[in-house]
């Protein structure tokens, strides 16, 4: 009985391990394609041809070889193969923690009273991912699929960027969805690469937490420049 009951924890353990590799590669493949995303999207600043031809090559990568829209829809699936990798893995570790608890809620301190090691950032992961994931649901009906359409419908993506960008409540709507992958990506890239390995020490635990605040940033900065530049008239 003790040997099988050692087997198990040892394959529960290694289980454990194995979901948050999955969850970590799977979150690195998302900030890959938000990065990606993000230049796309800043060359509404080089005008409408230049974003309108970055959206239609998009369409074209790999032709011949491939068929018009084949790279698109290889993106597309990577993508969403990591999104349920992480959406699986995050729910399956949120139980196993919460099952070896007792289902009780974590301890409380003086300091965090929610419970101990859970931040700002990680206590909102859950329903930061869910405000994620309603906005890129709409994100997909508004600019990609062409099926919601504030601000006037147009086969042109600049334009139906510009259309929906110039409504106040669209842009804090999207605010409110930035902001959110902010917080995500803040605590994700700091345990993505601890679970892969890289927080070895003081130093690199520093850097992890620079690197951290970095790429939150740069991405939520860098999507955020496009709404309240078009709002504000910068972009027209």
């Amino acid at each position: 009985m003790a040997t099988t009951s050692l087997t198990r924890s040892q394959l529960a353990a290694r289980s454990t391990v194995a979901m948050k590799a999955v969850m970590a590669v799977s979150g690195l493949i998302m900030i890959g394609y938000l990065l990606a995303h993000m230049y796309g999207n800043l060359k509404v600043f080089a005008g409408q041809q230049a974003f309108d031809d970055y959206a239609h090559h998009l369409r074209t990568l790999g032709e011949p070889i491939l068929p018009y829209g084949g790279a698109l829809w290889i993106i597309r699936i990577v993508l969403l193969v990591a999104v349920v990798a992480h959406a699986y893995s995050a729910i399956a570790l949120w139980r196993r923690d919460r099952a070896a608890r007792g289902g009780t809620t974590r301890y409380a301190s003086s300091r965090a009273k929610r419970g101990v090691q859970r931040s700002y950032a990680s206590f909102t992961l859950r329903w930061g991912g869910i405000i994620i994931i309603l906005f890129v649901i709409y994100h997909l009906l508004h600019l990609t699929w062409n099926v919601s359409a504030p601000g006037g419908a147009s086969a042109s993506p600049y334009e139906r960027l510009i259309n929906g960008f110039s409504i106040w409540w669209l842009v804090l709507a999207y605010t409110i969805a930035m902001l959110a992958v902010g917080l995500h990506l803040r605590h994700g890239v700091w345990s993505a690469l601890t679970t892969l390995g890289a927080n070895t020490s003081p130093l690199a635990r520093r850097r992890l937490n620079l690197l951290a605040y970095a790429a939150t940033i740069v991405i939520t900065g860098g999507f955020l420049l496009i709404p309240f530049s078009i709002l504000f008239g910068v972009v027209s």
